[in-house]
């Protein structure tokens, strides 16, 4: 398949805009980290207008997808977490063209993981973790189980994340495997979520007491990326906050993540008169003796 596919990938490896190109092939056959198809050629550029532009080739049976991403884009996608089958395409799949080492690199700051980059990638999943959490347990005061249960499996990944992060390593597709390995504890919750035969609402409430104790021990980690972000100034207004180029990344949990912070008294509420007398601004300021008090 790569002799079919060179000329394509070479007449995109002369150009100067391009940084690697990798093809990753299905390692089995009801594999989804090729998105079902048989051959994958990512391309790696500086820049482009369009950050991802895809096409798609079929050759004697076979299924290729070319995927052409800015370098900002998988970046951002390796940050967040949002695009997860890129890690295992970056760690695993085969390197044709890598301009002035850039993909060697980019692999040697994921197995390293710098540690800033492990507390924003920390603070975000911890911000999707609160949220899945408030949600999946405002389902269960309502009796909608079902809701409640695929919620509190989001929120299960989010701690697992959570806990890879923090031994230093990088989430791959494969996220329980590493579960498994470093962190027994969450990974029993979660067997016992999907396997035990006790009543849902039974397995629920007692995933609700464990995971409230898991989380309550991660807040301050979680919560140190946003609190050091507004440490910078003394208040901040929500959309100065939503503005800022690094918490733009926690995107529409943000809020939830505030107001979370906001209860565990983390942030203060600082109110500044507004025009109406009746009504005040709600600006956010760091408690920095709930933080010295290591609260």
């Amino acid at each position: 398949m790569e002799q079919v596919l060179r000329p394509i990938y070479q007449e995109r490896a002369s150009q100067s805009n391009t940084l690697g190109v990798i093809l990753v092939e299905k390692r089995e056959e009801h594999s989804n980290v090729t998105d079902t198809f048989d051959t994958v050629l990512l391309i790696i550029v500086k820049e482009a207008e369009q950050p991802v532009f895809s096409k798609h080739y079929l050759y004697e049976g076979n299924k290729v997808a070319l995927h052409t991403v800015t370098e900002k884009l998988i970046r951002k996608w390796l940050l967040i977490g949002s695009n997860k089958k890129v890690v295992d395409w970056i760690f695993f799949g085969r390197v044709l063209f890598d301009r002035n080492e850039f993909l060697h690199k980019l692999k040697i700051e994921l197995q390293e993981f710098p540690y800033s980059g492990r507390k924003i990638k920390t603070g975000i999943q911890f911000s999707k973790l609160i949220r899945r959490y408030l949600e999946g347990k405002e389902y269960f005061d309502k009796g909608s189980y079902l809701d409640a249960y695929n919620h509190v499996v989001d929120s299960l990944h989010h701690l697992g994340r959570l806990s890879i992060i923090d031994s230093g390593l990088y989430p791959e597709v494969t996220v329980w495997a590493q579960v498994k390995k470093i962190e027994p504890a969450i990974y029993k919750l979660y067997e016992e979520l999907v396997t035990s035969n006790e009543p849902i609402e039974k397995r629920l409430e007692l995933l609700f007491l464990a995971s409230e104790f898991l989380i309550h021990s991660r807040t301050r980690d979680g919560a140190q990326h946003i609190l050091e972000v507004m440490q910078t100034k003394d208040m901040w207004t929500i959309q100065e906050l939503h503005d800022h180029h690094e918490l733009m990344n926690y995107s529409v949990d943000l809020e939830v993540f505030v107001e979370y912070l906001v209860d565990k008294g983390y942030i203060q509420i600082e109110p500044i008169a507004a025009k109406n007398e009746m009504i005040f601004h709600r600006h956010y300021k760091v408690n920095k003796e709930a933080l010295e008090m290591g609260q």
